[in-house]
């Protein structure tokens, strides 16, 4: 069983902000799945035992894959992670678990996959990291760097919307990264 996570925040005014690229891959991700004839993946259902948005892969009845939103918060993420860990017993993190998050080291319309490299300064990632003990997992760095004005604080920045033209590059490119984690997930 995997664990895919995307980071971001909860609430409304943050859906379509920089920070959120985590859920909007994950959204996209769910996409894919809903016309599988071998596969059949859930609606989004809030759990608030797992502070998540959580929607389930399945082959028939057996979980293949689980998409996580947590609503904890960027900075708190780690915490919603840990917990579907230890419940669903997933272990090898290096081959089952991937964090989709926004990275300011990249450039928007850029990204990579790496294992156990995460941007310098993203509290979210590294609250993941230290909440499940282990920098050994996939990543899904996705680049928003686009800032004109480079005065403008990157905590501020990630909390920006995009302008329209920069979404259809960042759904471009979480078209995709997602081809690019798809053997991941199927394995």
């Amino acid at each position: 069983m995997k664990l895919i996570t995307g980071l971001g925040n909860p609430e409304k005014k943050y859906l379509e902000t920089r920070h959120n690229v985590g859920f909007l891959f994950l959204d996209a991700l769910r996409e894919k799945f809903l016309y599988q004839k071998d596969l059949n993946i859930t609606e989004w259902e809030e759990d608030d035992m797992f502070n998540s948005e959580l929607c389930f892969l399945k082959e028939g009845s057996k979980i293949v894959a689980i998409f996580q939103k947590p609503l904890t918060y960027m900075n708190k993420s780690g915490e919603a992670v840990a917990k579907i860990l230890k419940k669903f017993e997933i272990e090898d993190l290096d081959d089952n678990f991937v964090l989709i998050h926004d990275d300011l080291d990249i450039s928007l319309g850029k990204f990579k996959i790496q294992l156990g490299k995460s941007p310098q300064g993203h509290n979210g990632v590294k609250n993941v990291e230290d909440r499940v003990g282990t920098t050994q997992f996939k990543r899904v760095r996705i680049g928003v760097e686009a800032r004109e004005d480079k005065n403008i604080p990157g905590e501020d920045y990630v909390l920006m919307k995009f302008s329209k033209d920069e979404r259809v590059i960042i759904d471009e490119v979480i078209q995709t990264s997602i081809q690019g984690i798809l053997a991941d997930i199927l394995l």
